[in-house]
């Protein structure tokens, strides 16, 4: 079998409900947060994926993708990996998307980026550099990360330009699925957040 890999988004923060783009600076979990990430463990641990024994995990190394792994119960089998860091906003830290299109209308990060961080090219490439390593595992792999690169991940596991990421939306605490379907890659499931009842 092809490997697949999982997303789960971190759990809900401050900055995340308020809509504030969140890249580097490292804002704690929610209560909220902390409750679906614990939710999303039990969903991981029972049928059909019965803890993933034998599955890969990864996080990224910022406060809230690493509590939420912790909080699911993969913590002690997790490597941090920075490569799994969210976007650097750069000057745009901090803001919501009305706040920069107030300064910038008509702005698009997928297509315009942001001025002072990482580049679409950056993202990109660290993004394929996910789906190299996920593609040459011999086993499934879960990661914890950010909203927006792993939906940067999935455009890519797609084969799809960074532009593509603009169409599907993640939630916290969500849970996707990236497969294969007729040895294509595919995405299998998206955005489930069925485990917050």
């Amino acid at each position: 079998m092809a490997p697949r890999i999982l997303l789960a988004r971190h759990g809900q923060t401050q900055w995340s409900l308020s809509g504030k783009h969140t890249g580097r600076t490292d804002v704690p979990l929610l209560e909220e947060g902390r409750r679906g990430a614990k939710l999303l463990g039990e969903r991981l641990h029972r049928p059909p994926f019965e803890g993933l024994v034998d599955a890969e995990v990864r996080t990224s190394p910022l406060a809230r993708a690493r509590e939420t792994c912790e909080l699911a119960g993969f913590g002690d089998r997790a490597t941090p990996w920075d490569t799994l860091m969210e976007w650097d906003y750069g000057a745009y830290e901090g803001m919501t998307p009305d706040e920069i299109q107030a300064v910038r209308p008509g702005w698009l990060i997928w297509r315009d980026g942001v001025p002072d961080g990482e580049t679409t090219a950056d993202l990109t490439s660290r993004a394929d550099e996910i789906v190299a390593w996920a593609r040459s595992s011999d086993r499934d792999v879960l990661v914890f990360a950010h909203g927006h690169i792993l939906r940067a991940l999935a455009a890519r596991w797609l084969g799809l330009p960074l532009l593509f990421a603009a169409r599907v939306k993640l939630a916290p605490t969500s849970l996707s699925l990236l497969s294969w379907a007729y040895d294509e890659p595919a995405i299998e499931t998206w955005n489930d957040r069925g485990h917050l009842g």
